[in-house]
């Protein structure tokens, strides 16, 4: 194994391990680290991860910038970067990072399409109890927006997960960290309704006994299911806003901040590593800003 694939290969561990990163998130630093290993070892000259000098990363991203890569995968390539390096240092494998003062691009925040009260209700109303699959979506989409969760979380959600007597459900979310959320009553009735239909299921597959949210099949429904039965309930609805299961996060984000919320208790309910990602869900409508404005301000000309 050469050098460059050494060190990756040990900062990948690292990653796993120390920093509990999914594998997805693991796989997209090992991708930007093989574009930079790729950039010094070509032209027939190797030069090794710990003879990369400042002026060398940032002909690295120029080039990569120069190759039209889109802003944002720059800005991650970048933290891949600065994070090889800060590893690489911290290990005492290089005496100085040389990646310390690389800036990343300025990449505007979006925020996220966030679905009104009103919107939600609207979309459950289209929702036709009288299938067989009825209760479940009903009961799928209340968990998904009452509990906040990511749709990996919600199609891995066990029966063994429900601790519904004290309130709350147990969530395995991104690196496999495991966190307690609250539920309300409403997801909780949605539940117990529920359960009954999903454990009459006969064809229920050996391997997903304990999984909550079943096909007809008997098998644990995929991503790609949960966005389309959210796809048709909007058109359904008539709501123009390109939405999917994330929608449901933001908006149950939203309405948390915006009700006066604890930001940090909407991240420890969100899984959020940094508080940072949890505060976009501190912007507010502006017709209540327009409305703050007009009560308070001294010059508002009310």
């Amino acid at each position: 194994m050469d050098q460059w694939s050494g060190e990756i290969e040990q900062f990948k561990h690292f990653l796993k391990l120390e920093k509990g990163l999914s594998d997805n998130s693991v796989e997209a630093y090992e991708r930007d680290l093989r574009k930079l290993q790729d950039h010094f070892s070509s032209g027939g000259t190797v030069v090794g991860p710990g003879e990369v000098d400042a002026a060398g990363l940032s002909d690295f991203i120029s080039s990569m910038a120069g190759s039209g890569l889109h802003p944002r995968s720059q800005a991650r390539m970048i933290s891949a970067v600065k994070g090889f390096y800060r590893f690489l240092f911290m290990e005492e494998r290089i005496t100085h990072e040389p990646a310390i003062s690389l800036e990343s691009p300025k990449i505007g925040r979006k925020l996220p399409d966030v679905l009104t009260v009103k919107e939600i209700d609207t979309l459950f109303e289209k929702i036709d109890l009288s299938k067989p699959e009825g209760h479940r979506n009903r009961t799928m989409l209340e968990v998904l927006y009452s509990c906040g969760l990511r749709v990996s979380e919600l199609i891995q959600l066990k029966i063994s997960d429900l601790y519904l007597d004290e309130g709350f459900i147990r969530v395995i979310g991104k690196g496999d960290k495991e966190r307690l959320v609250p539920v309300g009553k409403t997801a909780i009735a949605e539940i117990d309704r529920y359960m009954p239909d999903r454990n009459s299921m006969l064809n229920i597959d050996k391997g997903s006994q304990d999984i909550l949210f079943l096909n007809r099949r008997g098998k644990p429904l995929t991503r790609v299911m949960i966005y389309t039965i959210i796809r048709k309930l909007s058109e359904k609805a008539g709501i123009k806003k390109k939405i999917s299961p994330h929608t449901f996060r933001h908006s149950f984000a939203t309405h948390m901040v915006n009700g006066g919320a604890d930001l940090r208790a909407v991240q420890e309910m969100l899984g959020h590593e940094s508080i940072v990602t949890t505060e976009i869900y501190t912007h507010l409508d502006r017709d209540y800003l327009k409305e703050v404005v007009k009560s308070y301000h001294p010059r508002s000309g009310k």
